[in-house]
């Protein structure tokens, strides 16, 4: 098995997508960086995900669409090929990021433990990260670092916003209001809550506490659909900018919110990065994998039930990575658990 001898110089991160794993990649990009400030970084990465993480300082760039003409696949291949690297992070398991692992050239290529190295990624990589079980997506990530002897973790993302996006953010949310940012939407339909639930929480933030609601969303039916469906049963003014902002606009709005409301998705960890605590939703997924890193106590945890309910097994009795996307599976959380979750965080506030 390949060693290093020395400290890199060259370092490729391969992390395609989603939204939510790149986040998670930030961290451990930071802890690299501070180890070897002398390192030079290249991150290949998905063309969406690439909109986020693309103002990051001092780390190059291959962005690669996901469904790419073939002529786009093979200057990639050529791009690749023309590339050394000290060392490959192959942080990704789907095997279209391993096909693109394999052309990357690299004396020391680390992959997950041979246990976690699903679609067969073991094939593609020469080194390991050291096994371990049940632990949360980010922690994993920082298994890679570990790998290379670096043991320290920073949980740093500090990524660069543009002025811009600033200020649009500023005339949305003054300084001084508290805000609920409710991103409804999952890409995955299943994680959804109800219209109607977002629509009480909503009433009850704005009656009780005083809340600016605002609706985040991408520009897709689905997502403008159930924005139409909670705007249409709520009894309090919202504002629903579903389709209206890019990414980085949407985490300059989060950097000025109170509190993110949102099932498992991108936004939740996107919340993370900035430093705005998060209520999650999760029945079909298990926060404690893949919620958001520093708000998972204020998650609105449902896994349980949804394991006993949907396989007549305990969370332990489970694979770590299942996910009980079932139809309603996100009935399970009451408005009343939202609400008391959202009633003891701004309690918690200064």
């Amino acid at each position: 098995m390949p060693s290093l001898n020395s400290t890199p110089q060259t370092i490729c991160i391969l992390r395609l997508s989603a939204i939510g794993d790149t986040c998670h990649v930030v961290p451990v990009l930071r802890t690299l960086q501070q180890a070897w400030p002398a390192a030079r970084f290249t991150w290949v990465i998905g063309s969406l995900e690439s909109k986020l993480m693309a103002a990051l300082p001092e780390v190059e760039f291959i962005i690669v669409a996901k469904r790419a003409p073939r002529a786009q696949r093979r200057a990639l291949a050529q791009q690749l090929r023309r590339r050394h690297f000290d060392v490959l992070l192959h942080m990704q398991l789907a095997l279209r990021a391993s096909l693109i692992a394999r052309r990357i050239r690299a004396p020391v290529k680390v992959g997950f433990d041979r246990a976690r190295a699903r679609e067969l990624q073991w094939l593609f990589t020469n080194r390991r990260i050291a096994a371990r079980s049940r632990e949360h997506v980010l922690d994993s990530f920082f298994g890679f670092a570990a790998a290379l002897g670096v043991s320290e973790r920073l949980l740093r993302w500090d990524l660069p916003i543009p002025q811009g996006a600033r200020r649009a953010a500023a005339a949305l949310i003054p300084e001084g209001s508290r805000t609920l940012i409710i991103s409804p939407s999952s890409s995955h339909a299943l994680r959804n809550w109800s219209a109607a639930g977002y629509a009480a929480v909503a009433e009850h933030a704005v009656r009780v506490h005083g809340l600016t609601v605002l609706l985040c969303g991408a520009p897709n039916a689905a997502e403008r659909a159930l924005a139409a469906a909670i705007m249409s049963r709520a009894r309090v003014p919202i504002s629903n900018r579903v389709g209206e902002d890019d990414l980085l606009q949407l985490l300059a709005l989060l950097e000025r919110a109170t509190v993110l409301l949102s099932p498992d998705s991108g936004p939740v960890h996107m919340a993370t990065m900035v430093g705005t605590p998060v209520i999650g939703l999760y029945a079909a997924t298990n926060p404690q994998r893949s919620g958001p890193y520093l708000s998972r106590h204020w998650c609105v945890d449902a896994f349980a039930q949804a394991a006993a309910r949907f396989r007549g097994k305990s969370i332990e009795q489970l694979p770590w990575t299942t996910k009980i996307e079932e139809p309603g599976v996100m009935d399970l959380i009451e408005v009343d658990q939202v609400t008391a979750k959202l009633d003891a965080l701004i309690g918690s506030l200064p």
